[in-house]
């Protein structure tokens, strides 16, 4: 058997060219280590972004075409100005040039001082007659840092089920968890898993992170009963048939074991909404979802159009006829024209979900909430869903989002979304993310932007290639944070950056600088420039969301436990003999009690006798209070000594990944209803309610 080759180095010209497109000649996967990337990564990722460099030809050819444009070029596509301050790249401008600046508000400026925020438009005209137009993008210089500390929730809707939710939670759930938070519990904030519009058609990919349409929320969310029509639906006793089904969905759930089935969930809530839709609506409610339409404009039109046709030919456009791949094509046109029935009944879903998303972060706030929801925006979208064919020209054709190998994972990363074309975002003013923050903020007290690292740069892994062949592809971070700031600044909430992980040199600074949060993790927080202990409260940051674990990683019960190597050893997934593995993990869990121990924080609740598992989960979270950090959350499951991860990262269909119900420590499903009456939750929240001095030592 023959050694692979290695890959071919690129040449010079090959380098020199991907640098003037944003595309990285080399990665560092740790401070010691530097690893070049191919000839054929850098080739593959220019032609993504239309630039041919297949021969040496098209290569100098390219790079010449590129010196000249930049050369000749007066401003960049899109221009950022924070705060009151003229932005930086008019300084650039030869002197006597004039400025034309037509703001959002309808006024016309010779000047970029005291601009008010928005994306404007600019012309400069230059003294010897050339003139350039670019996007203005002017966001006040960073959000305001939240008032006080406050704790919340962290919690996967779908795992909450109550007893009137039809086999899965529900945005009736989200807003009775909120009132109950706020007002019970004192909490500020509820954070969710991101709620986008999953791919339709079963099975559906369970995973909230990889949705059809991140721009639109998903309607199997929905509380049925909540819907105003509801009440007049015609066929009641098809209506009854359906309640009796989706009550033996949550049973077999709650009471016998089963899975959450998000597609049974679906198929009984979209015959109830097809129902639902039947009811003509109100003047009231008929000028409400008009209103909803005209705002949304084209891009629910785009959306609702592709569920329609998805219905047809199924949930891949590009298996689609030919004709209907183009979202602007004649076909397109008339096949929309020929569904609209199944447009309207689309659109309407939008809004009925749109509609319970704002009541239950209205329901977070009427609670007293300083923040009410905290939203998950996820790093893309599905290749073959609703925004991919929507936004075509704004996709990176032929290449996956994903991560380089490092420490952690040898292989690297491939996780099969299409990335952005920073050069297409630029042209548009950054039109798609700024249409996408806004549509979020409508509901939003706070947004989680997972992979917060992808507005500065993202792995590219051309498809058919292994993760190890990519490479990174830089965006306009200032432009990128200055869209970000600006809609956040206009909605009034707050934005928390899924900072996680290997983070360039750089990336945290610039997003603390303009009031973007971070998101520390217990486990995680040690001193690894030093000697690698946990790092103590007082030199955590304060600019951060703080908790003790997350989705992907085991419960606190779990970690304390050790049961966590059990499960991944029970699944094949360990690459070290068992007893190591057990070793490091006692090791490591031993160091964190101790430090605990060291500060008083390891002991009862209020004078009451608690389990050793209790007070130490109670003691973590006590050291969170001792730490600067302005929002503490409290992953809900460890409430109640729940075992088992949401989600194991390496499994597939070796673990029920997005389908496992809240559970107690012995793995009995535990409605909302139960968690209000749970003594233990209320035990570790009475310790987030007491002031840090105060809870020990």
């Amino acid at each position: 058997m023959t050694a692979p080759r290695p890959a071919e180095p690129p040449s010079e010209d090959l380098s020199r060219l991907a640098e003037l497109h944003g595309v990285a000649i080399s990665y560092s996967p740790s401070p010691d280590r530097t690893v070049a990337a191919s000839a054929a990564a850098l080739t593959l990722t220019l032609a993504a972004l239309g630039v041919d460099a297949s021969t040496p030809g098209a290569v100098r050819a390219a790079l010449a075409a590129r010196e000249r444009e930049l050369g000749a070029r007066l401003l960049p596509p899109t221009v950022v100005g924070w705060g009151t301050s003229p932005p930086a790249a008019l300084a650039a401008l030869p002197e006597g040039s004039r400025l034309r600046i037509e703001t959002e508000q309808g006024e016309t400026r010779a000047s970029a001082e005291q601009l008010p925020p928005g994306v404007h438009r600019l012309t400069a005209t230059v003294p010897d007659g050339r003139t350039a137009t670019a996007h203005l993008v002017i966001a006040p210089a960073r959000l305001p840092s939240p008032t006080g500390r406050s704790y919340g929730l962290l919690v996967q809707l779908y795992s909450l089920l109550s007893r009137r939710s039809w086999g899965m939670g529900d945005l009736g759930d989200l807003a009775e968890l909120a009132g109950w938070a706020g007002r019970s519990l004192g909490a500020g904030f509820v954070q969710v898993n991101p709620l986008h519009a999953a791919v339709p058609g079963a099975p559906t990919d369970p995973s909230p992170y990889r949705p059809s349409s991140r721009r639109f929320p998903d309607p199997v969310h929905l509380r049925i009963e909540d819907v105003p029509e509801c009440a007049y639906v015609g066929d009641r006793e098809r209506l009854r048939a359906l309640l009796e089904r989706s009550g033996r969905l949550r049973e077999a759930v709650l009471d016998k074991g089963a899975l959450i089935d998000r597609d049974a969930v679906w198929e009984l809530k979209r015959e109830a909404l097809e129902l639902l839709c039947e009811v003509p609506l109100g003047p009231g409610r008929r000028a409400a979802y008009c209103d909803f339409l005209a705002e949304q404009g084209q891009a629910l039109e785009d959306h609702a159009t592709w569920c329609a046709l998805a219905e047809v030919h199924g949930s891949d456009w590009h298996r689609w006829p030919t004709g209907l791949r183009d979202p602007r094509s004649a076909e397109t046109v008339r096949a929309r024209n020929g569904l609209m029935d199944r447009v309207d009944f689309w659109s309407r879903l939008a809004w009925l979900t749109d509609s319970q998303l704002t009541a239950a972060q209205r329901a977070g706030r009427e609670a007293g909430m300083p923040v009410g929801i905290v939203h998950d925006l996820a790093v893309g979208v599905h290749p073959g869903g609703a925004d991919a064919w929507a936004q075509q020209e704004y996709f990176a054709a032929g290449m996956s989002v994903g991560a380089p190998p490092d420490a952690f994972n040898a292989r690297g990363q491939d996780w099969g979304l299409p990335p952005w074309r920073p050069d297409r975002l630029a042209e548009s003013g950054y039109a798609p993310f700024r249409e996408l923050l806004r549509a979020l903020f409508r509901y939003a007290g706070a947004l989680r932007i997972d992979h917060v690292m992808g507005l500065f740069r993202l792995w590219w892994v051309p498809l058919g290639h292994p993760p190890t062949e990519g490479t990174y592809v830089r965006y306009d971070a200032e432009a990128m944070l200055a869209v970000l700031v600006l809609e956040a600044s206009r909605a009034g909430a707050l934005v928390i950056g899924e900072d996680l992980g290997t983070v360039e040199p750089g990336v945290r600074e610039a997003l603390r600088e303009r009031g973007v949060l971070g998101t520390s993790v217990l486990w995680f927080e040690r001193d690894w420039e030093g000697d690698g202990r946990p790092l103590p409260p007082d030199r955590w940051r304060a600019d951060c969301l703080a908790t003790a674990t997350t989705h992907d990683l085991p419960s606190t019960a779990a970690r304390l436990t050790g049961e966590h190597v059990e499960l991944r050893d029970s699944l094949g997934l360990l690459t070290r003999p068992l007893q190591q593995e057990r070793a490091e993990a006692a090791a490591d869990t031993a160091e964190w009690l101790a430090l605990l121990t060291e500060l008083n924080l390891l002991h009862g609740t209020g004078g009451t006798d608690t389990s050793s598992e209790e007070a130490e989960i109670q003691a973590v979270h006590r050291f969170l209070l001792r730490t600067p950090a302005r929002m503490v959350g409290v992953w809900l499951p460890d409430g109640v000594g729940d075992r088992r991860p949401q989600n194991l990262p390496g499994t597939w269909d070796q673990y029920p990944n997005w389908r496992l119900p809240i559970a107690d420590a012995a793995g009995r499903p535990v409605t909302l209803e139960d968690l209000a009456a749970s003594p233990r939750l209320h035990a570790l929240i009475e310790v987030l309610r007491q002031p840090p001095d105060a809870s020990g030592g």
